[in-house]
């Protein structure tokens, strides 16, 4: 075989090879799976620089971890769409959406994790908890990513506004929750992105320095709790050694007395 034809037939594998790869990973782009980890991957993306503009690094890290669990996962790329939610078509098929019930219990940036029995009305029904403000900041960013991902190249700052007030979430949420995320969807949307997020690093930054506050006051009243407990205690002590040395007195009077 001359040295020509070996060059060729090598040529014919290469190219059949990469050809075979590339066919191979176009198909792969096809499936649901991929689009579905695609989405979450540029979602979690989105919602990481959202947080980090507003200075939630490790929030915007540890953001939808969950969704990377079979339990989710495996229902997100069963009911792919790509224009919404699948946890809306899992909802609509099968009356529930299991992806949801596992998701909304582990991450505490959704309004659900925190409905809790009405401790006023005592009658049973659910109501809204006060959610910590990083938490909303959280939440906050996690809309905006996601009217991002969702409506793409027709995507205005008045989209995660819009989408909020036609929800029914918002007759559920506390009335301080519902206070913080409406200020930021309003700002986003009469003021923009830029104002937005630096007026939300500006309350989260001012929000650390509450919990710093509150941190060191609780450790100040309970180092001045022991310090007292301690005088207590001492006073107690004396009172009792003195009452000992008495009682004692007392009975080797009597003692001697008999004898």
């Amino acid at each position: 075989m001359k040295k020509n034809d070996l060059m060729k037939i090598k040529v014919d594998a290469e190219y059949s090879i990469e050809n075979f790869v590339k066919n191979k990973i176009d198909d792969i782009k096809e499936q649901k799976w991929y689009k579905h980890l695609t989405t979450i991957n540029e979602h979690k993306i989105q919602v990481g620089k959202n947080c980090f503009r507003c200075g939630l690094y490790k929030q915007g890290i540890l953001h939808d971890l969950s969704k990377y669990s079979w339990t989710e996962f495996s229902v997100g790329a069963k009911y792919f769409q790509g224009n919404r939610s699948p946890n809306e078509a899992e909802r609509e098929d099968i009356g529930y959406t299991s992806s949801w019930l596992h998701h909304k219990g582990r991450n505490k940036h959704h309004l659900e994790y925190w409905l809790d029995y009405d401790l006023d009305k005592r009658d049973g029904s659910v109501t809204g908890m006060k959610m910590p403000d990083n938490y909303i900041v959280e939440m906050f960013c996690d809309r905006v990513a996601a009217s991002k991902i969702y409506h793409k190249d027709d995507y205005n700052n008045s989209m995660p506004l819009n989408y909020y007030l036609n929800g029914k979430s918002k007759n559920i949420l506390h009335p301080y929750t519902k206070k913080r995320l409406e200020k930021l969807l309003y700002m986003l949307a009469e003021k923009g992105e830029d104002e937005a997020f630096d007026y939300a690093r500006r309350y989260v930054k001012a929000y650390r320095k509450y919990l710093k506050r509150k941190k060191y006051k609780k450790k100040l009243e309970k180092r001045l709790a022991e310090k007292y407990d301690a005088k207590k205690q001492k006073s107690f002590e004396k009172k009792y050694s003195r009452k000992l040395k008495r009682d004692v007195k007392k009975i080797s009077k009597s003692l001697t007395k008999k004898i």
